[in-house]
């Protein structure tokens, strides 16, 4: 409902989630690690914007996304932000590197991948395995170690053990880069508490939890496929395991932040650009009764919000996504198969929140007009934000190739369209 007062920047989101009609579309940027910047492009942004101050921190080292500072989040009215960003505060934690691009950054102190005389970069970890790279030309780091390549172990008492040698576990992304540390529960609740106290912001955890694809991590996409049709046996034993793990986690951030937090990102990609990776059957057989779990958790132990962090044309899916527990969807892919923003709205928009779908990233955002991205932001806000049940980001992430009077093109017309439903 609107009100005449402006609401705060959580209100907002909240208030959109709860499918009421916020006082203006709330904005993210930044605040996962599939709804952010690239740090190329974050570079860029800037430098177009003639700011020479603050740095272009990497704060995702895989997929080499940059942390938004303060400024650019006021400057483009966002709404939420990942608590991960009260960790590696200190210069100290940083430092500088020239990407192979040319754009200056900073990685996190922890970080050290070595530069081959090819012109890559690789990451070994403490076994001296390489667990991933970037090679020459790339602007991201691929996984290249599979723990379970040769098949599926007797046991799954080593997994915890195997889990880092996945280069998404072994190079996380704040706050988890600090998981390891014996204050690091204590530490989590007390930054989270600081931004609750000293920003008006929605707080998002990134929790992961994926099992899907969890399994492709630990047995390679391929073969993990074949499993699902030819192993299902072995497949829930594996999930199982995965299960056991995830609840841990999901028992320590209720416990430490479920009280501060208002959403808890889920991770799992289940789709492809033309449907799910596999019948929906298949879907309710081995992972909605585990995403369920995973939700009602959550639910029973916490304040937090339940988002589900899907790419490709995942339409089939929704109305079981949406009985297991996931309040939030994302990136809404609407360049993908049956993902129509009419057709979403129309049949969803009522019962789960789209949280992206706001710019297409692969055909408008990088390589349109100025003016044909205004016009293409426009419409999709006129069909997604009636009603409430969207929060404003991208089709994932605004990758290396978007110019960056695009990026601005695309804010503009997120405040023209707020401005003039005010």
């Amino acid at each position: 409902m609107l009100t005449s007062k402006p609401m705060t920047s959580r209100e907002r989101v909240l208030a959109s989630i709860a499918h009421q009609q916020p006082d203006q579309v709330p904005v993210d940027l930044g605040a996962t690690p599939s709804s952010g910047i690239s740090a190329i492009a974050y570079y860029n942004l800037k430098k177009y914007l003639g700011i020479n101050t603050g740095h272009t921190r990497v704060y995702d080292v895989v997929q080499q996304l940059a942390q938004p500072e303060d400024d650019i989040l006021a400057r483009f009215g966002v709404d939420v932000i990942d608590v991960g960003r009260a960790f590696n505060t200190q210069d100290s934690d940083w430092y500088d590197v020239t990407l192979p691009t040319g754009q200056e950054v900073q990685f996190p102190a922890w970080f050290k991948p070595v530069q081959q005389a090819d012109g890559s970069w690789d990451v070994f970890d403490a076994d001296g395995d390489r667990i991933a790279t970037m090679p020459r030309g790339a602007t991201f780091f691929d996984q290249t170690y599979f723990p379970y390549l040769d098949g599926y172990p007797d046991s799954y008492d080593d997994l915890p053990k195997l889990m880092p040698k996945v280069h998404w576990a072994g190079l996380a992304h704040s706050p988890w880069d600090h998981a390891g540390e014996p204050d690091f529960w204590q530490k989590l609740r007390e930054k989270a508490i600081y931004l609750r106290e000293n920003t008006d912001k929605a707080l998002m955890i990134v929790a992961g939890c994926n099992l899907f694809e969890w399994g492709t991590f630990l047995r390679r996409l391929d073969n993990f496929l074949m499993d699902i049709m030819l192993q299902p046996a072995e497949v829930e034993r594996l999930l199982d395991a995965l299960m056991e793990i995830h609840l841990q986690t999901l028992e320590k951030i209720c416990h430490t932040v479920g009280d501060v937090v208002d959403i808890i990102r889920f991770g799992d990609d289940l789709g492809t650009n033309q449907g799910p990776f596999f019948p929906v059957a298949t879907y309710r057989q081995l992972f909605k009764p585990r995403h369920t779990i995973l939700c009602n958790y959550v639910k029973e132990h916490s304040q937090m919000h339940t988002f589900l962090h899907s790419c490709g044309s995942i339409y089939k899916l929704l109305p079981d996504l949406i009985e297991a527990g996931f309040e939030i969807i994302n990136p809404v892919q609407i360049n993908s198969r049956d993902m129509e923003p009419e057709r979403l709205k129309k049949e969803f928009g009522q019962d789960i929140t789209f949280w992206g779908g706001g710019a297409d990233t692969r055909h408008k955002l990088n390589s349109g007009t100025p003016a044909e991205v205004k016009k293409h932001v426009t419409e999709l806000l006129e069909i997604f934000s009636p009603g409430g049940g969207f929060v404003f980001n991208t089709v994932h992430n605004i990758m290396p190739d978007v110019p960056p009077e695009n990026i601005l093109a695309m804010f503009e017309a997120v405040d023209e369209f707020n401005r003039a439903g005010a």
